[in-house]
């Protein structure tokens, strides 16, 4: 390391130990925060997401540019892409998280001892988030507002290719804080695209409780691998479609065009559809009508490509390809215990569906296949914390520790014990 590195790397160490105290000061202050101020920050900030509109969208145009000088895949390109549409949901995601219960201060549980002692378990905020993303600034509107609302400081890792969109998003939220009187280094951006700011945030046990990794495969894997303080993280969004025997075909159809095509580029975006082969000549010719109509690429084991010359052979790996793209991979199989068998053996626990008429199958589909969420006759894009009544998420968790499902604010509490006595000695 020469010395001019060796300077730049000290100043950032420097610089993320700043921010590192920073958090631990804003979480001190929001632990003293009642709702209302709480909820007054969040609104401010989102009145602050619409009167800066044309500075989010001027920062966001410098983001696209360089994206696109960086021939950055289309569907990576439209999950940075603002526009008003996503400037409002950003307000609107604020709102709600506004308008949801404090999870802060709840009793879980309560119950007398025979000695006289009343024990009960509190809800309190985890503490300080590290929370890093690649690519969807809405995500730094959503971070930090899901954080603040449930009492937790937040030190926010955009993507590098989101950066300045990322900063203009901050500045309303700082605005939000400011107007409530509570401090901004509540919600912190790292102030640089320095991949080694990652490391270091790894690292950072002394002011750091959890980390919270939202990105592709490679981001999650070298986060699980590095981090020294504990990761609520999901891996991939693997999610499959099941089209039963019993299935309305027509149903089917409109499900599977959705759960694949009303955004290829998320996590809840359908990759592998499986057909109970019974049904599969009569299922498959209009979806793959529609789906290829419009643009995706069909990828299918023998007895699916020989329906179609549109469907091209699959691969083993295709099984296991997360594709945020407008690509389908398409399997018939043997009835029920076929599919639940496939998504056990590809699948990567985030969210699958059964389209079936026939209850007692949907149920036994519901209660076997093992991930974060299983849904009967709709669309895998329901993956989403504001879709179940939560505001918004930080992320969808496919592991089994603290949180499961989309990460709310609920789940970014955790709980402590408040015992009250009258002088009780233990003998």
């Amino acid at each position: 390391m020469n010395v001019a590195t060796k300077v730049a790397s000290d100043d950032l160490a420097a610089e993320m130990e700043q921010l590192g105290r920073g958090a631990r000061a804003g979480v001190e202050a929001l632990g003293l925060a009642t709702t209302d101020r709480k909820n007054e920050a969040l609104r401010a900030a989102a009145r602050e997401l619409g009167a800066r509109r044309g500075e989010l969208l001027a920062a966001n145009r410098i983001d696209m540019d360089s994206a696109a000088e960086r021939e950055i895949a289309p569907s990576l390109l439209d999950r940075l892409r603002l526009d008003d549409g996503r400037i409002d949901a950003m307000a609107r995601g604020l709102e709600e998280i506004a308008a949801l219960d404090d999870p802060v201060g709840q009793v879980l549980a309560s119950w007398p001892r025979p000695n006289g002692l009343s024990i009960s378990r509190v809800s309190v905020p985890l503490g300080v988030i590290g929370i890093i993303y690649e690519s969807r600034p809405n995500v730094t509107a959503d971070a930090g507002g899901l954080c603040l609302k449930s009492g937790n400081a937040a030190i926010l890792r955009g993507g590098s290719e989101s950066f300045h969109s990322s900063r203009a998003i901050v500045a309303c939220l700082h605005a939000g804080l400011a107007a409530a009187g509570l401090p901004e280094n509540a919600i912190q951006l790292v102030p640089t695209t320095d991949r080694a700011a990652v490391g270091m945030l790894l690292t950072m046990t002394d002011h750091v409780d959890i980390i919270v990794p939202r990105g592709g495969k490679s981001l999650i894997e070298r986060v699980q691998r590095e981090s020294r303080i504990p990761v609520i993280a999901h891996l991939e969004g693997l999610c499959h479609v099941y089209i039963d025997e019993h299935a309305d075909l027509a149903m089917a159809h409109d499900v599977t065009v959705n759960a694949k095509m009303r955004r290829t580029g998320i996590c809840g975006a359908t990759e592998t559809l499986l057909v109970d082969r019974v049904v599969a000549a009569h299922a498959l010719p209009p979806i793959i009508d529609s789906l290829s109509g419009a643009g995706c690429e069909l990828r299918g084991d023998e007895a699916t490509c020989a329906l179609d010359p549109r469907v091209v052979p699959a691969t083993e790996d295709d099984w296991r390809t997360e594709y945020l793209d407008a690509i389908l991979s398409i399997r018939q199989v043997d009835g029920l215990d076929g599919a639940i068998a496939h998504i056990g053996a590809y699948g990567s626990g985030h969210t699958d569906s059964i389209i079936t008429a026939d209850t007692a199958r949907a149920e036994t589909f519901l209660g076997k296949v093992d991930s974060a969420i299983v849904l009967h006759n709709a669309s895998t894009q329901f993956a989403d914390g504001g879709e179940f009544g939560m505001g918004a998420e930080i992320g969808i968790s496919t592991g089994r520790l603290h949180a499961r499902g989309p990460v709310g604010v609920e789940q970014l509490t955790t709980y402590k014990y408040v015992v009250r006595g009258a002088g009780q000695i233990r003998p």
